[in-house]
């Protein structure tokens, strides 16, 4: 019986986060609910809270809280909205779009390099497609280009932080499997590249098949000077990719744990605002107020979770699970297959770090029996919880983009031509299920000892 009640938890706790319920207080309130329950004595009655649920909550949060790993989470996010404040999107995306003016579909490449670029140095998809939709979008509709790509490309190039290091999921997928982050960096870094390519390939395409899409610029635009160009790069781009490339390669390298390095970037980001002169005291308390909520609502997520998982394997509902998928005897593929469809699907109701948190443990003890690598499976889960910001009905960055919209566009129009690029995140992960080195290789190279 116990094993169903574990399933029962996972039900009720999805039936009750789509009603709308705070998603950290049906956690733990679950995790005692059923915990009390489970770990109930004969005499529970007359020692109403003489029960060991309590003591595996204060348990979860020392070791939460004490947790290394996590400590780089609120460095990154504090170095991700300090460069958010900082001003230099409108910098940044002039300068690539100047250098990439000969180039069909420039406007729209520039974005997906602007993308990349900013949502590698914050990590939070709300914030680059939002800024982006802003700056770029109008600029792409003014331009003439086709409404459907440009608001594609503001999407999924905004979502590309959640794959290219310094990740913030990678850091809790790496807390709660167990992994190395610098090896789940290394492992992030071809897969997430090479789907910023199949980006850029697919949107030069259609600029070139059809270039009613995406109009080439005006002279004025592509006459201007190598130097004014390069002067453009340097006071924009340079500054921004040398902030990443140094933390990420301390970080690659071994210079320093994810930790100190993200207190590095984090210091950066601050020398970095305050040579533009956007570092004052309203956009640093504002920095600090965001990166105290979101690690608070971090930190709550995985006590809550931590707790509800050791319940829901107390009750048999791990045994469970992994009973039935054994049972199906399906290979490496048809497991891969699977547990990424369930992902996707739940990718919808749920935020990501729910899924990283919750659900994804639930299918880690079964990767050594089906003869899958962590690593491989964790950036499976990276590219396949992008999907989920685009795939309607709850594609957020689709949501995003049209609260910042011209009245015109239609929301319809945002989720047409954001479904081309999913189909670009399944041909990457179909890539890593046929080659796997795509992932390991790296990793493999600069770690082998």
């Amino acid at each position: 019986m116990g094993g169903e009640l574990g399933l029962l938890m996972i039900v009720l706790f999805i039936f009750v986060v789509l009603l709308g319920f705070p998603v950290v207080f049906t956690l733990m309130g679950m995790a005692v609910g059923f915990g009390y329950f489970a770990y109930a004595t004969p005499d529970q009655f007359s020692h109403l809270l003489n029960n060991r649920v309590f003591d595996l909550l204060v348990q979860n949060t020392f070791s939460i809280l004490s947790n290394d790993t996590l400590t780089a989470v609120p460095l990154f996010l504090f170095m991700g909205y300090v460069v958010e404040r900082a001003n230099i999107l409108d910098r940044l995306f002039y300068s690539i779009q100047i250098a990439a003016r000969r180039v069909p579909g420039s406007l729209a490449v520039a974005t997906l390099v602007t993308c990349a670029l900013f949502a590698t140095a914050t990590g939070i998809v709300g914030a680059v497609v939002t800024l982006m939709g802003l700056l770029a979008f109008p600029a792409m509709l003014k331009a003439g280009y086709d409404t459907k790509l440009a608001a594609g490309v503001v999407c999924a190039g905004g979502c590309l932080g959640i794959m290219i290091p310094p990740s913030i999921l990678l850091i809790l997928y790496a807390a709660t499997a167990g992994e190395s982050v610098v090896k789940l960096y290394a492992g992030a870094f071809l897969p997430g590249f090479l789907l910023a390519g199949l980006y850029v390939i697919y949107v030069v395409g259609r600029a070139i098949i059809n270039p009613k899409l995406a109009p080439k610029m005006p002279a004025s635009e592509v006459t201007q000077s190598y130097f004014s160009i390069f002067l453009a790069l340097l006071t924009s781009f340079f500054p921004l990719a040398l902030l990443i490339l140094s933390v990420l390669g301390a970080i690659l390298f071994g210079f320093a744990t994810p930790t100190e390095a993200a207190a590095v970037g984090a210091f950066g980001s601050l020398l970095l605002a305050a040579a533009y002169r956007e570092l004052d005291f309203t956009r640093l308390k504002e920095a600090v107020y965001l990166t105290a909520r979101t690690s608070a609502m971090v930190t709550f997520l995985f006590v809550g979770s931590w707790t509800f998982a050791s319940v829901f394997a107390y009750l048999g509902g791990q045994g469970l699970v992994e009973e039935l998928i054994k049972g199906l005897h399906m290979n490496r593929v048809g497991f891969l297959i699977l547990t990424q469809s369930i992902i996707f699907l739940l990718g919808w109701p749920l935020e990501w770090t729910e899924i990283i948190i919750i659900f994804v443990p639930i299918f880690l003890p079964l990767l050594k029996f089906f003869g899958v690598d962590p690593i491989v499976f964790g950036i499976l889960v990276a590219l396949n919880i992008q999907t989920s910001f685009n795939t309607p009905p709850m594609a957020m960055a689709a949501y995003y983009l049209k609260g910042v919209s011209p009245p015109e566009v239609k929301l319809s129009d945002i989720f047409a031509g954001s479904l081309p690029f999913v189909f670009m995140v399944f041909i990457t992960m179909a890539l890593i299920y046929i080659y796997p080195e795509i992932v390991l290789w790296l990793p493999n190279t600069l770690y082998a000892r």
